[in-house]
């Protein structure tokens, strides 16, 4: 996929699909089925490396981790997330962007707003697709006070909104919202001009991210309330991703049930 077609989905009113891979293997079953957009996420400290939080990945392991998932990709958008702590100041945040995309990222995704200007422009005038990250920023659940829905108040809401149209000025692509109240976040999809990809901010959204192992009932303990269990019902792991392709974009998933 092209970075145009991802603005066409949200012209046209298509929903974005998107889930995690960390590997070749689940990344080429994942593009083959017609997933759009695949993440090389920083999820793979908590999924793969069984940490409790991302904090401890490093850009090494996301290097190898997206080295990894492009080589499964024939038509999807890659995205790789940039890890904690690789994004301090613009010229790391260049740097460790480079890394990614020679390592076979498409785009590279950050968590935060305002406070990163500088290497929002900076990535901008290089010519490297960004992905924005706004909401529950897991990366900084420490300041936020665990994993908690964000936007629930006004100033904060205005605040995540904000953050969205700056971003969209300065270049990005695409923004995905983690964790807001679904009002929230329709509001903000309607606001800015390029897509949003939620999880756990309501069908609203432009499209729809899940972290596999989670869609896949494989998880080590706790799932927030956002996690729909698609292998339940379906007799291999191609059927469930059908069934997750298929309810995103015919807006069934998700419902109120998994949404703030």
């Amino acid at each position: 996929m092209i970075l145009s077609q991802l603005q066409s989905f949200k012209e046209n009113s298509e929903k974005i699909t998107c889930l995690t891979a960390y590997d070749a293997s689940f990344a080429k079953l994942f593009d083959e089925c017609g997933v759009d957009v695949i993440l090389v996420g920083d999820s793979l400290g908590n999924v793969i490396q069984g940490s409790k939080n991302t904090l401890s990945v490093t850009m090494q392991d996301m290097i190898y981790h997206t080295q990894a998932a492009a080589k499964g990709v024939q038509n999807a958008l890659l995205i790789a997330d940039m890890p904690y702590q690789s994004y301090t100041n613009a010229e790391q945040t260049l740097k460790n962007a480079e890394c990614l995309m020679s390592a076979g990222a498409h785009m590279i995704k950050f968590e935060g707003g305002s406070e990163y200007e500088a290497s929002f422009k900076l990535l901008q005038a290089n010519n490297i697709p960004v992905c924005g990250h706004l909401g529950l920023q897991p990366q900084s659940i420490v300041e936020m006070g665990g994993y908690k829905v964000q936007g629930k108040d006004e100033q904060s809401a205005q605040r995540i909104l904000k953050d969205a149209k700056m971003l969209e000025s300065w270049g990005v692509k695409t923004i995905v919202l983690e964790c807001v109240p679904a009002k929230l976040a329709s509001k903000i999809s309607k606001a800015i001009s390029i897509p949003t990809i939620g999880i756990g901010a309501g069908v609203g959204c432009d499209g729809q991210v899940l972290v596999s192992y989670d869609m896949l009932g494989i998880n080590t303990g706790y799932l927030p309330k956002f996690v729909k269990n698609f292998l339940t019902g379906n007799d291999s792991i191609e059927s469930a991703v059908n069934d997750y392709i298929n309810s995103v974009k015919s807006q069934n998933f998700p419902n109120d049930e998994y949404s703030y």
